[in-house]
């Protein structure tokens, strides 16, 4: 098979902001590749990038002047931020600060960065780097969560050490990774066939959910998210937009893709019911744990002198059932892990949680399943069967990918 040939951003038009951040160094090495793919790159700065990266050397990179005031006389004589505005193919700003997120948020137009987003028909893309006490904050959050509403793609932060010392998330994804994101981002010429869910927003949930018994124990499963993130993948390569909701796993996040992080499954089914509603699909991947703790004790339980304990347990809210019950369903789509009676179970699943279709895969043996780099399912639906054979993780989320796309447009057009 002749893979699919990748997007380039070759004579595309790209307008990169720099705001301010100890990342804008990053930005530099970006242009660099930008430029080398063959696209025409035009940077505009704050005034606080400045402080950490000169404008000259974008310049030398670019080629093109750097864009730093709104009221340069030279280029605003004839409007010049509404035409660079109209210009750009894609509007993305990297580094993208705390400070410039909740400008954006707002709305605000008092540079020429924001106003050049405020005005632009082009997609806006943003690659937040902060420090990871600013990126938890809960108004840099609701900030995202306004941005996300509103269209604009947010990709990463990754996780690691940083420039202040501290660990966490934070750091602007690397260069190389906005650039292939960026491929994909700019594909929008490609027909049904080579970018099967172009235009499609799928929401997708991936890992375990944690239930805590007490600040330092929980009850848990084996998922490891592989599958889930291989599948965000595939449809983010499909042309899908992607929001990837994950409980605790150490994978990275897809280039490309949201990521909302959650712990437990009722934190996984606030966040889905939250962004449902505006999705084409929804893949319930994650193994979102059926019971939890009746009461969490707040501090450590002592194992005492009994040799046993007893929890009392509640059930967790039905993630997927409830998606499949809202009033205007997107395409929805369910895993069924099994150890025995796989179809059973799998068609038992299918009817009482109303789903379009179940992926049915055995776990608990010696090949595939949870924590494994490889996989078999059988899809099923209504009246339908396709099973697929134990594989790498990653080249079975493509196969089911382009399943997924061809019964969701095949509803479409029905």
């Amino acid at each position: 098979m002749i893979p699919r040939q990748q997007a380039s951003p070759r004579g595309r038009r790209v307008l990169l902001g720099i705001s301010g951040g100890i990342a804008a160094y990053k930005s530099a090495e970006l242009v660099r590749l930008l430029v080398r793919a063959g696209a025409q790159v035009q940077v505009v700065m704050t005034d606080a990038a400045t402080r950490f990266v000169a404008p000259l050397t974008f310049q030398a990179l670019s080629g093109r002047p750097v864009r730093l005031g709104l009221f340069e006389a030279a280029d605003e004589a004839a409007m010049g931020h509404i035409d660079l505005a109209r210009w750009a193919d894609a509007i993305l700003i990297a580094p993208a600060s705390a400070d410039f997120l909740a400008r954006l948020r707002a709305g605000l137009a008092d540079d020429l960065l924001s106003t050049l987003c405020l005005a632009a028909d082009a997609p806006v893309i943003v690659a937040p780097a902060m420090n990871q006490a600013m990126w938890r904050a809960a108004a840099t959050q609701d900030n995202l969560r306004v941005l996300r509403e509103r269209g604009v793609r947010v990709w990463g932060p990754a996780e690691g050490v940083q420039a202040c010392g501290e660990s966490g998330p934070g750091r602007m994804l690397e260069p190389e990774e906005i650039l292939r994101a960026l491929n994909g981002a700019l594909d929008v010429a490609g027909d049904a066939r080579q970018a099967p869910l172009a235009g499609v927003d799928v929401l997708l949930t991936a890992g375990p959910t944690w239930e805590a018994i007490d600040p330092v124990r929980f009850i848990g499963n084996r998922s490891s998210g592989k599958m889930g993130f291989a599948l965000a993948r595939a449809a983010r390569a499909a042309g899908a937009r992607v929001l990837l909701v994950s409980g605790p796993v150490t994978l990275e996040t897809p280039p490309g893709v949201e990521r909302i992080s959650v712990e437990s499954a009722r934190e996984m089914h606030r966040s889905v019911m939250r962004h449902a509603p505006g999705c084409d699909i929804f893949i319930g991947a994650a193994a979102v744990a059926d019971f939890r703790p009746a009461q969490v004790a707040s501090e450590k339980l002592k194992k005492g002198d009994s040799g046993s304990m007893e929890l009392a347990l509640v059930r967790n809210p039905d993630v997927l059932a409830s998606v499949a019950a809202l009033p205007e369903p997107p395409f929805t789509v369910g895993f069924a892990a099994e150890t025995q009676d796989l179809r059973a179970n799998a068609l038992e699943k299918l009817r009482r949680k109303g789903v379009d279709i179940i992926l049915a895969n055995q776990v608990g043996g010696e090949e595939g399943g949870f924590d494994r780099d490889h996989n078999a399912v059988i899809l099923l639906t209504a009246d339908e069967e396709r099973s697929f054979a134990l594989q790498e993780k990653g080249r079975l989320a493509r196969a089911i990918i382009a399943a997924l796309a061809e019964r969701y447009r095949a509803r479409r057009t029905t």
